[in-house]
């Protein structure tokens, strides 16, 4: 994917489940939902979208992704095409971002 001006921008995605605690009270329907949402990260890093995926380990539960996309739309669109999000079971915020530094990525800004 590349933007206006030849290049693929950064963006990171902080999805905020729905309460607190979230990973430690899903209920089974919840669970499928989120089975979802794990396994579209590596679809998409085998299509080199993502960089990093994870979630951050305390009581709120928020998971961020950060990937690559031509332009807020694009990235709009890959934040709302999440499962969790298009379920409802999951709020999504999504800022621009740039990686500064990366062990092992040879293009990394300085």
């Amino acid at each position: 994917m590349i933007g206006h001006d030849g290049a693929v921008g950064e963006w990171i995605n902080f999805l905020h489940p729905l309460r607190d605690d979230f990973a430690a009270t899903k209920t089974e329907e919840e669970r499928a939902v989120w089975r979802e949402h794990s396994a579209r990260p590596q679809q998409l890093r085998e299509e080199r979208v993502v960089v990093l995926p994870g979630p951050t380990l305390v009581t709120k539960n928020t998971r961020i992704v950060v990937f690559e996309a031509p332009d807020e739309e694009a990235a709009t669109a890959i934040m709302c095409g999440d499962p969790a999000v298009a379920g409802g079971d999951a709020s999504g915020e999504l800022r621009p971002f740039r990686v500064s530094l990366l062990r092992g990525r040879d293009d990394a800004a300085p």
